[in-house]
């Protein structure tokens, strides 16, 4: 799905940001939902009909981020963790119920044609190309709804598609493309009208390795080119590892980290990982002592040992062991982000 305007991109009416202004700037964002409280079977129907119950649900909660031009920050956060709902009002397509919201120098709820101009919401689950049609008709009618000229929109298209790496994928009916095919189409469409401003939500999902560094290395060129500002969601930590230098973590709607993406698997990783390659398998009872044990396989072993006793650890497995090979490493940021989501915990910010 694809959020734009059906306005003339030529004509642009509000604020228009200081060249140093954050691109989005998000102050003790709410968000909450009231839902009934109702009581499983047909009592519970019956009592709800004549004593109707409610409660309210936290989707977002004092939720407070700037972003500056031309970042590629990485939105991270387990399954209703308040990721998808946020960029929904970043759109202007759900209101806040709380705090304040800029981007580009608009109050995105108020949805006026000047700020739709600027953005885009891309989301993987989503379509918005014509299923029987070719993609290039699709775009045809998104280049009239723009205001785009003909020979610009061609030229655009032209470019994109060449970014992409699409060709005759164009002419065929979207139906009897795969999936990578689709989302670089899909991609194409979302960026037709140029827009300042790029939320991705999960924009590599169901995707193939290759589709997936494919449309990595497009966005990465297409920040680089353009200087637009990317806000990118995605389970595939390798998204966030090759895109973002910068990640916002949330949890139950609260902002839990907002940094560099190494100092955030320093804080979830107190350990290092020690590997060692052994001149004879060791007893498991002989390692323990230096740490935990994750793994033993014949020579070789796997410890996670404390940050602060890693070099007195080192020192001692040297002597006491034959040690072909050693290698210290932190566990893998896929390891640590899924540890947090399956209940290691931070403190809000």
């Amino acid at each position: 799905m694809v959020v734009g305007t059906t306005a003339t991109l030529g004509r642009s009416v509000g604020p228009i940001p200081a060249d140093d202004a954050p691109v989005i700037d998000v102050e003790r964002l709410g968000k909450r939902y009231r839902v009934a409280a109702k009581q499983p079977g047909l009592g519970g129907t019956l009592s709800h009909f004549v004593r109707r119950q409610t409660r309210d649900v936290v989707a977002v909660d004092d939720l407070s981020f700037t972003i500056q031009p031309g970042e590629m920050v990485g939105f991270l956060g387990a399954n209703g963790a308040g990721k998808t709902t946020t960029l929904k009002m970043l759109c202007g397509l759900i209101h806040p119920s709380s705090g304040l919201v800029r981007v580009v120098g608009f109050e995105p709820r108020r949805r006026q044609r000047a700020f739709l101009q600027q953005i885009t919401l891309v989301m993987g689950q989503k379509q918005q190309l014509i299923w029987d049609l070719p993609p290039l008709d699709s775009l045809r009618v998104n280049a009239a709804v723009y205001g785009l000229a003909e020979r610009e929109a061609e030229r655009r298209i032209s470019e994109l598609a060449t970014m992409l790496e699409l060709g005759e994928e164009l002419t065929r009916p979207v139906r009897k493309l795969s999936l990578g095919q689709r989302m670089k189409a899909e991609l194409l469409a979302a960026l037709l009208h140029r827009p300042r401003v790029l939320f991705l939500d999960e924009p590599t999902l169901g995707l193939d390795v290759n589709a997936q560094a494919r449309v990595r290395s497009f966005l990465a060129e297409y920040n680089r080119q353009s200087g637009a500002t990317v806000l990118l969601t995605s389970h595939y930590m390798a998204d966030i590892t090759a895109l973002c230098p910068r990640v916002l973590l949330i949890d139950g709607g609260r902002l839990l980290h907002d940094g560099p993406l190494e100092a955030l698997a320093a804080q979830l990783a107190p350990c290092r990982q020690v590997r060692l390659e052994l001149a004879e398998p060791p007893d498991p009872a002989d390692l323990v002592p230096y740490g935990e044990l994750e793994r033993l396989e014949g020579q070789v072993a796997a410890l996670l040992v404390p940050r602060e006793r890693l070099t007195t650890v080192v020192a001692e497995l040297l002597a006491r062991f034959v040690v072909l090979d050693l290698e210290v490493s932190d566990p893998p940021i896929e390891e640590l982000i899924g540890r947090l989501f399956k209940g290691a915990s931070l403190e809000p910010l």
